[in-house]
């Protein structure tokens, strides 16, 4: 790798889900049209500071807007993010790659498992896939124990795998959570350190944060900083990061 530092955003594009972790249910057409919406704003955004990016998307959630996939298609990689956002099978890894490429018209090389779940790397690799990024290397309660695992890009069963950044040492997560409830002099602080040791730096976030999503009880952390207030301080963070490198996708590095 040159030292030439690249920023990794991505974009996990999927049913609106998260008020069901909750005990809330929210109807089909509200969950798929909430995404959609933040994901029209998020294409403002990267098309403002000229961005290219990786949209990891569920291929149910594309096959009710495949125009709008395309149109992602002409400018970002299309990535994989399962087939559901809710449930999961290992024939969803090839079904949803395949429908994927159908709809995109661009060949699906990446995989991101929903709610970053531990994914079979033999299954993925016999499903076509050249690499997956469903890992954040770092703790958090409820979530994650990955601390013991590398925090850059590496292979597992001839997979290349793209963790999302966290810091060195303490391995302070940089990912939608983070960004949302931090300030953002914080992030900013470790984006810088992890650029000037690793060289590039990996983020991901969702379209639906870019709704106004508090009136879906879910708890503040989540919801607190959506809508407008969170097209407002990814448009600071997209602003800092522009300075910071060259945007590429997930394939370009590899």
């Amino acid at each position: 790798m040159n030292q030439e530092k690249r920023i990794l955003l991505s974009v996990d594009v999927e049913e609106f889900d998260i008020p069901e972790e909750f005990g809330r249910q929210v109807p089909l057409q509200e969950k798929l049209e909430i995404s959609r919406k933040g994901l029209q704003t998020t294409l403002d955004l990267f098309d403002q500071y000229n961005i290219r990016a990786t949209f990891f998307i569920t291929a149910y959630w594309a096959q009710h807007y495949p125009e709008l996939i395309r149109q992602v298609a002409a400018k970002h990689e299309i990535a994989s993010h399962a087939y559901y956002h809710s449930s999961f099978s290992d024939a969803d890894l090839e079904g949803s790659r395949l429908a994927l490429q159908e709809i995109s018209g661009q060949q699906v090389r990446g995989f991101r498992m929903p709610r970053l779940r531990k994914v079979n790397m033999k299954a993925l690799k016999d499903a076509g896939y050249l690499y997956d990024a469903s890992l954040n290397p770092t703790w958090l309660p409820g979530r994650y124990n990955n601390r013991h695992l590398p925090r850059t890009m590496f292979r597992d069963n001839n997979m290349w795998i793209i963790p999302s950044s966290v810091s060195p040492l303490i391995r302070y997560p940089v990912f939608w959570l983070s960004v949302k409830n931090a300030p953002l002099w914080v992030t900013r602080h470790f984006c810088k350190t992890i650029l000037r040791k690793d060289h590039y730096l990996s983020f991901y976030f969702h379209p639906w944060e870019l709704a106004d999503i508090r009136g879906y009880a879910l708890p503040s952390y989540i919801s607190r900083v959506s809508g407008p207030r969170m097209e407002q301080k990814m448009d600071g963070f997209l602003r800092f990061l522009q300075q910071q490198g060259r945007f590429c996708a997930h394939i370009d590095m590899l």
